[in-house]
């Protein structure tokens, strides 16, 4: 099969070819991007070099995943109602009833198509900013299509300002591309780990495909072929795509430089690469025969390698399929079907409209102090002008350093300099303040997870954390407590470059850090 090869002919389809050429253009830049004008964040980093045309930015504006400045405010939630999958993958096992643990292809319930509808409507009627409505799993959305489109159709009646998302492999995709079309699907996230089948027979045992079983190369050809093709439509349809990727050190990280290239080729709006999970107590293949996942700083230089081509996301948290609430937090337990019964829900537009206008002037006063900051930063220090920093800070949300150390289940990780604070990824620690009483054993875990940091921004922290950062040399800091992340990161940043230049501190490179993926994941009641 030719790289290159089209597919489709849009001329044929409905979406306009406007709207299909600004999704080509917008990937052919590397993505979305911002120059500041009405607080447009770029979708997945917070820097790209144009304001986006207006009927995408209104797609993405206030979606969490398609905007990495959107996710500090906007909410989402996921329903499992799509059980059976159509692939084997290496590195998943889909558990059922795991409360504790977060990561793809986990629930604590599945549901019908009903129960779902009626807990999206729950939910939005008590936490009114969020905003986007997926289906990703416990398998494949498009290997359940019947449940999957039935949730959306029923959602669309009785909630029609909520944004509808699905997450596929993409096998049954090309066959399924007008139905997504037909429930406003706007946006669509593929799973695509190569372009080479000899790289994807290593990922993939098995496809179910014509009703038998695949194996080997023919069938990470027959994938590959049908995710090239699901692509290209979606793209001619003007469906913004979102490429996920699992980085899986040996098999896949070099090649997904190639991945990156050619989903851009296909118009993907977003690549996201993200690491492979692989502690042998998930039960996985990978994690059965030892496949390491990656570090820190690997997964920041495969990133680092595709920037220039398909817009990188980074602000992925790698949610579970019955996620709900913002990246980073999970207040599923909140929202279980028993405790739905006892709720009295009242779905009222005006209400989440006026709610949701509220964040918005939140989000512009963010920009604006962003802003600001980068333009204090400009003056001439005499300290080298190329230097960049990690830092990690502790956030429960509105784009503030707004959580104690001890309260954090996440760090979220800035990459620091004169130019720009820019978000690179999370951090998933082990709670160390449980029951009012900081957890001494967690601390070396949590130092490992953000050791190639230089500081670490928080809103308040106790003296033995504070004593083991700083031997660690990690500077923990907590005078910017509340303020916006960017611009107390730029604060610090300006005065860390102040006591260089004075000769108090000398600028050291940081190690690499521990990507902890079997991290306690706590819902927000449990960690305040």
């Amino acid at each position: 099969m030719s790289p290159n090869t089209a597919y489709v002919d849009a001329s044929q389809l409905g979406k306009s070819r406007q709207a299909v050429s600004q999704i080509l253009e917008t990937a052919a830049s590397g993505g979305c991007g911002t120059t500041g004008g009405e607080g447009k964040a770029s979708c997945g980093t917070s820097g790209g070099p144009d304001d986006m045309p207006e009927e995408i930015w209104n797609k993405v504006k206030n979606h969490p995943c398609y905007s990495e400045e959107a996710h500090h405010h906007y909410a989402r939630m996921h329903v499992a109602v799509a059980p059976a999958c159509n692939i084997q993958c290496n590195y998943c096992n889909r558990k059922y009833d795991c409360s504790n643990e977060s990561r793809p292809g986990v629930v604590s319930q599945k549901l019908t198509p009903e129960q779902a509808v009626k807990k999206v409507v729950a939910v939005a009627s008590e936490i009114p900013q969020m905003t986007v409505l997926g289906i990703a799993g416990p398998g494949d959305a498009l290997a359940n299509p019947k449940k999957t489109f039935d949730t959306f159709r029923m959602l669309q009646e009785q909630a029609p300002d909520i944004k509808l998302c699905l997450s596929t492999n993409g096998l049954a995709l090309p066959e399924l591309a007008d139905e997504i079309c037909k429930y406003n699907i706007d946006h669509v996230t593929i799973t695509i780990n190569m372009v080479d089948p000899a790289v994807g027979e290593k990922i993939y045992p098995w496809i179910f495909w014509n009703h038998k079983r695949v194996t080997g190369i023919e069938a990470a050809t027959i994938l590959h072929e049908q995710q090239m093709k699901g692509l290209e439509m979606l793209t001619e349809r003007g469906v913004l795509t979102k490429i996920n990727s699992v980085l899986i050190p040996g098999i896949n990280d070099e090649h997904l430089i190639e991945v990156n290239r050619e989903v851009k080729k296909r118009g993907a709006f977003l690549h996201n690469i993200m690491p492979l999970i692989s502690e042998p107590e998930h039960g996985t293949v990978f994690g059965l025969t030892g496949q390491r996942g990656p570090s820190a700083q690997e997964l920041k230089a495969v990133q680092d390698a595709c920037m220039g081509g398909a817009n990188l996301m980074r602000h992925c948290r790698q949610c579970r399929a019955d996620a709900v609430g913002l990246l980073g937090e999970d207040r599923s337990e909140e929202f279980t079907l028993d405790k739905i019964d006892e709720m009295e829900v009242v779905y009222d537009l005006d209400k989440r409209k006026t709610y949701q206008d509220k964040v918005e002037a939140e989000r512009q006063a963010q920009h604006a102090a962003k802003v600001a900051a980068l333009a204090a930063a400009s003056v001439d220090d005499g300290v080298d002008p190329d230097m960049k920093v990690l830092i990690a800070v502790a956030t429960e949300g509105h784009g503030k350093v707004n959580q104690h150390f001890g309260h954090a289940t996440e760090f979220q990780i800035f990459e620091v300099s004169k130019a720009q604070a820019l978000f690179v990824g999370h951090r998933r620690v082990d709670l160390y303040c449980q029951g009012g009483y900081g957890e001494e054993e967690t601390l070396p875990s949590v130092v490992s997870a953000i050791n190639d940091c230089h500081a670490v921004l928080v809103s308040k922290i106790g003296a033995c954390p504070r004593d083991e950062l700083k031997a660690a040399g990690i500077e923990p800091v907590d005078e910017y407590a509340h303020e916006f992340i960017e611009k107390a990161a730029l604060s610090w940043f300006g005065g860390y470059r102040e006591r260089i230049a004075k000769g108090l501190v000398t600028h050291q490179v940081r190690g690499d850090a521990q990507i902890r993926q079997g991290a306690y994941s706590g819902t927000a009641e449990q960690a305040a």
